[in-house]
C-alpha cells in the first residue's frame, strides 16, 4: 500500500489518475483519515475536477477542522470565482 509521500510524489508528477485510484482504495480502508480526503482533492484539483477537489476538501475539513483542506479549498475558491463568476452566479 502506498503511503502520503508516494501519493504526493504521484501527484507532482500529473500521475493524478493513479493517484486517485490508490487514494480511493486507502478511503476504503481508512474512511476516517482526513489526509486521504485532503491529498485526493489535491489531485482531483490538479486534474481541473473542480467539483470532486471541493468535495474531498470539505470531507477533510470535516474530519478534521484543522486540516491543510481549510487552505487549500478557500484557495479553489477564490480560483473558480476570479476565473468562473458565471459559473458561481447563474
Amino acid at each position: 500500500m502506498a503511503n502520503y509521500d508516494e501519493i504526493k510524489l504521484l501527484i507532482d508528477n500529473n500521475q493524478t489518475e493513479q493517484a486517485i485510484a490508490l487514494l480511493d482504495e486507502m478511503i476504503e480502508k481508512n474512511p476516517k483519515d482526513d489526509q486521504l480526503y485532503y491529498l485526493r482533492g489535491n489531485a482531483y484539483r490538479k486534474h481541473n475536477n473542480w467539483k470532486n477537489a471541493l468535495t474531498n476538501y470539505a470531507t477533510a475539513m470535516d474530519l478534521n477542522p484543522e486540516s491543510p483542506a481549510a487552505r487549500a479549498y478557500q484557495a479553489s475558491m477564490d480560483v473558480l470565482e476570479f476565473f468562473n463568476k458565471d459559473l458561481l452566479n447563474p
